[in-house]
């Protein structure tokens, strides 16, 4: 019997590949090993790692660590999405983030991600050497947004979330939540395509977590390899989400070993870049699960 779409170095071989270049002329490969996007909360109450890294020196000491061990990204945050999180004003989000993205730009030789729904911090962070604008509201929620990203030349990640951070869990439905959530980012993408936003710089994130019962969750990464179809870089974030927690009944701080397997499936399904608090770990998941993928050893 002839064996169809189990060849896992198939898998690796349609894996679409992308060359997303930075403002700064720096190249990002998703051709080998995915990038890994390290998370830097520079937060009191963000759900997993909120308040250890609020002090900026704590924050840039977080993230050089996160660079030795391999991150080719830092994604830096100042307001929490958390379920159930309340909005932070823009000064203060501002006063969180901007030194720590001065220092790290200065001393960091990898791209600097703002992780923000507002337009003002996208662009004072921008201002400051960040490269990457990573909106959870898909850059929906602050009208300038758009025309910040226009204007900066930034990468720009879209993420999916249905609802708002304060209540995005109370009562998440879809109809075939991939077929749902990719119908939308598809959508949104032209709409920032047609606005002056060039295709070569979207990245897309069905957005785990963010308005999904755990039941959605699992099949987004069930199905992950439909997102291809969008034709855009694959963003996936599951790093130490509620879901793992319900699969594994435990906190935010013991989910490290539940993320490496949603890490893996992701890797397996050919996403591109990986969001994840715990950089090393993760580095040597996703060789593994690229080795398994290309039948051979690969080191990046």
């Amino acid at each position: 019997m002839e064996s169809v779409g189990n060849n896992k170095g198939d898998i690796w071989a349609a894996r679409p590949k992308f060359r997303l270049k930075t403002v700064s002329g720096r190249i990002l490969e998703t051709a080998a090993v995915p990038l890994i996007m390290g998370v830097l909360n520079v937060t009191p109450d963000s759900f997993s790692d909120g308040g250890e890294f609020f002090r900026t020196d704590l924050a840039v000491a977080h993230a050089r660590d996160m660079v030795l061990q391999g991150a080719d990204i830092i994604d830096v945050g100042g307001e929490s999405t958390r379920p159930g999180s309340i909005p932070v004003d823009e000064e203060q989000e501002l006063d969180r983030v901007v030194p720590v993205i001065d220092e790290l730009s200065a001393e960091c030789d990898v791209p600097i991600s703002i992780d923000t729904r507002k337009s003002a911090v996208a662009a004072a962070a921008i201002a400051a050497g960040a490269e990457i604008v990573n909106d959870v509201s898909g850059l929906r929620h602050d009208p300038g947004m758009v025309e910040v990203a226009v204007s900066s030349g930034a990468l720009v990640c879209i993420m999916h979330m249905q609802g708002e951070p304060g209540t995005m869990q109370d009562a998440p439905r879809y109809t075939d939540v991939v077929a749902d959530v990719r119908k939308w980012l598809e959508s949104r993408a032209e709409v920032l395509v047609s606005a002056g936003i060039n295709r070569s710089r979207v990245i897309i994130d069905p957005g785990f977590g963010f308005g999904k019962r755990a039941e959605h969750n699992l099949e987004i990464l069930r199905r992950l390899e439909e997102f291809h179809q969008a034709g855009f870089p694959l963003l996936i974030g599951t790093s130490r989400k509620s879901t793992i927690g319900e699969v594994l009944g435990k906190p935010a701080a013991e989910r490290l070993y539940g993320t490496l397997a949603t890490v893996t499936a992701a890797v397996l399904s050919g996403a591109h870049i990986l969001r994840v608090h715990d950089v090393g770990a993760t580095k040597d998941a996703a060789v593994v699960a690229e080795a398994i993928l290309r039948g051979r050893g690969w080191r990046k």
